[in-house]
């Protein structure tokens, strides 16, 4: 038998007459003329719980302190007229306390257990099981239990199958460094936890199951950042003989449910679909936040005969330059526009030039290297009006994107144009099958080494590989929400040869390919079918679904950015039995 009959958020003005029993945590006491009114709240909601002086229950009450568990039995009746909480869903009614007892005292708490805490994330963190008990943490679980909920109800609606795929695994390059755990029956030997199930779940298609999906852990040790957590849920997707419109298809029925099961709102799909090369020229970054326009215009053919010097060389030597309209910013102090070169040079730049849009004219510091019509082909251009503020970058493809995209979202947040509840989804497709990085020089693949290239002829991806690899489209795609990449996929190769000759590629020779991925070459070999599939983030659908600063704030568990758990003190030493049983030796 329960000790409650109620939650803490569950009595109404129906209930008033009943007796109840209630249990939770005491949110606060206060004491009117002897008489104590306690806030008792639970996962549920908050229910206010009258003690009168001179009862039992009223005794056990004196002893109450914050955060102390207690169970309360007592009779629900209307509040007083004039009294009813209207932000409270229990506001209507209080409970009359006749016995009270003490479940467990607690000590008092390093921080208030309220909506709105005002202290470091560290002291959070390490007393996470207090940080969860408010609301907004507890909203972040439901919300996320209410997300997968829709997820795998979407899919398996779809004919979609959910396997899981193992946690102990083969060491593969996947981009990250992966997490090992040593063999204790294998000396010498490690797994690797999975950085995605990405090979699994082409064997699975390989085994005929044609459609695949998991609410998957995965794991990478990589430098972190706001966005990045080394474990972190994905939803995970797999289809035989899909086209790309297949899988887009499947991805928006479950990320529409879920959106619409965990925050009530529809992402109204089908969502656009825009070529990557195309997403580079109008936004400069390929996860364009599409809630509001802003976009870049190709100024590049205007200034190979222009009279600014910077503008004229960038386009003569194969660069380019763009410009961007801030409209309504031309108010802005000449402190605030310097600041928007410094955002510039910290991301790669030299700097961005700007002219204002007066009554008189263009001004500043550059109107004077041009004449009065590159002036107005220069206004008309980026569809300038009075008050606005035109901002121009200029050099190569790389650098001008790498500062003007950011630069996009950065005015945006400045012009308060991307408001939080409004959800602007796009597929951004046709990405190249490999870049360029930019620390190194190596090529490297664009998605991963499985993804199809647009070219599965043999002979003619040879020469391409071999004259002009830069030039090779694959079949990738990413799915992006309000400038933020929800997750990505790609049609892959499903052909033995083709894999074979990108791993040749990407410079890993026979030995070491077949050392690492012989299983699935041989998987390739018997019939496996066409087939793609995707994969995105929970942690992130739940954190821009409920407007969350972190992804920290949508997981239970999370890291620091140091990928330490503050709770637990993990990671930590280990007894020189446990290394000696896993047949590892420490190097400090």
């Amino acid at each position: 038998m329960s000790l409650r009959t109620h939650t803490c958020g569950e009595l109404r003005a129906s209930h008033s007459g009943q007796t109840t029993t209630l249990c939770g945590w005491v949110e606060g006491r206060r004491d009117h003329g002897g008489v104590y009114f306690v806030d008792l709240r639970d996962r549920y909601g908050v229910t206010q719980i009258v003690f009168e002086p001179g009862s039992d229950a009223h005794k056990v009450a004196s002893e109450f302190g914050t955060e102390f568990n207690v169970r309360v039995t007592g009779t629900v009746r209307l509040r007083p007229s004039g009294t009813v909480n209207q932000e409270r869903a229990t506001g209507e009614i209080e409970v009359y306390a006749s016995s009270a007892e003490i479940l467990n005292a607690s000590k008092v708490p390093p921080f208030e257990i309220t909506d709105k805490l005002d202290t470091t994330s560290e002291l959070r963190l390490k007393y996470r099981f207090l940080d969860l008990r408010r609301r907004p943490m507890q909203r972040s679980l439901i919300a996320r239990a209410d997300f997968t909920r829709g997820v795998r109800n979407a899919l398996a609606g779809r004919g979609f199958v959910e396997v899981e795929t193992p946690m102990l695994t083969k060491a593969t390059p996947e981009g990250a460094r992966d997490y090992l755990v040593p063999s204790r029956v294998h000396p010498g030997q490690f797994y690797a936890l999975p950085q995605s199930p990405q090979i699994f779940k082409q064997i699975l298609m390989i085994a005929g199951l044609d459609k695949y999906f998991q609410v998957a852990r995965c794991l990478r040790d990589e430098d972190l950042r706001a966005d990045r957590q080394p474990e972190f849920t994905q939803i995970d997707i797999e289809m035989s003989y899909p086209e790309p419109q297949d899988v887009w298809a499947a991805v928006e029925a479950s990320i529409t449910a879920g959106y619409r099961e965990a925050f009530g709102v529809d992402l109204n799909p089908p969502f656009p679909r825009i070529p990557y090369r195309e997403a580079m020229a109008r936004f400069g970054i390929d996860k364009p936040d599409l809630r509001f326009g802003m976009e870049l215009v190709d100024l590049t053919e205007f200034s190979k005969s222009c009279g600014f010097r910077v503008f004229r060389e960038a386009a003569e030597q194969g660069g380019i330059v763009r410009g961007i309209n801030a409209s309504g910013a031309g108010g802005w102090s000449r402190k605030e526009i310097d600041a928007l070169s410094q955002f510039a040079v910290d991301h790669g730049g030299k700097g961005v030039a700007w002219l204002r849009v007066t009554d008189a004219g263009l001004d500043g510091s550059i109107a004077k290297f041009f004449d009065d019509g590159a002036k107005e082909a220069l206004r008309n251009a980026l569809a300038g009006r009075v008050g606005d503020l035109l901002l121009f970058g200029a050099g190569d493809e790389t650098t001008v994107n790498n500062v003007m995209g950011p630069l996009r979202h950065h005015l945006g947040d400045k012009l308060g144009l991307r408001p939080f509840g409004t959800f602007k989804l796009a597929w951004i497709s046709d990405f190249p099958l490999f870049e360029k990085n930019t620390k190194t020089g190596a090529l490297e693949p664009t998605n991963h080494p499985f993804t199809a290239p647009s070219e599965m002829n043999l002979a003619k991806l040879s020469a391409a590989l071999e004259s002009n690899p830069l030039s090779l489209g694959g079949r990738g795609y990413d799915l992006v929400m309000n400038g933020w990449e929800l997750g990505s996929g790609s049609i892959r190769i499903h052909r033995r040869d083709v894999q074979e000759r990108i791993f040749e590629f990407l410079g890993l020779s026979r030995r070491e390919y077949e050392m690492k991925f012989g299983f699935l070459l041989e998987a390739l070999e018997y019939g496996a079918p066409p087939h793609g599939g995707f994969a995105y983030g929970v942690d992130r659908c739940v954190a821009l679904g409920l407007g969350l600063d972190s992804l920290r704030d949508a997981i239970a568990f999370p890291k620091t950015q140091a990928a330490s758990c503050l709770m637990t003190g993990a990671p930590s030493t280990v007894s020189d039995q446990q290394l000696s049983d896993i047949h590892v030796r420490t190097v400090l």
